[in-house]
């Protein structure tokens, strides 16, 4: 993945939201949806799958919603985008040289590898505690 999908934008727009409001506050997914203007049924989905890999925590019946599953300081960029969009690759050859038969002699190999290496660095970098702050 290297260009963000809408999935991977309203994901990210969600879970910040998320991040900005107390730690103990149990959101609504629908005043969420609104206040980052996604689509409920979208939002949903995305947070199922933030659920399942205990980056919110969801609460069913009367007073249900999200929360996020750890502080916001310990949630980074990287593990949101990853969530939902997959390993970040540049190139299939990152994934399983052996696939390519070139990666032994290839001179853009090892820049693929650093694409990926400081692509994730970046994202590695960024909390949501820091983003939910807008800084």
């Amino acid at each position: 993945m290297m260009e963000l999908t809408r999935k991977g934008e309203y994901a990210i727009r969600g879970i910040v939201y998320l991040a900005g409001k107390p730690i103990d506050k149990v959101c609504l997914l629908s005043d969420i949806a609104a206040a980052v203007d996604v689509p409920p049924t979208f939002l949903a989905k995305i947070f199922q799958q933030f659920s399942k890999m205990g980056l919110v925590k969801s609460f069913r019946g009367t007073g249900g919603g999200f929360m996020l599953g750890r502080a916001p300081e310990n949630i980074t960029l990287l593990e949101v985008v990853e969530a939902v969009e997959g390993p970040i690759i540049p190139n299939r050859c990152v994934v399983t040289p052996s696939d390519c038969g070139r990666s032994d002699f290839c001179n853009v190999h090892p820049v693929w590898k650093r694409v990926q290496g400081g692509v994730r660095g970046v994202l590695e970098g960024v909390t949501l505690k820091e983003l939910s702050a807008g800084k």
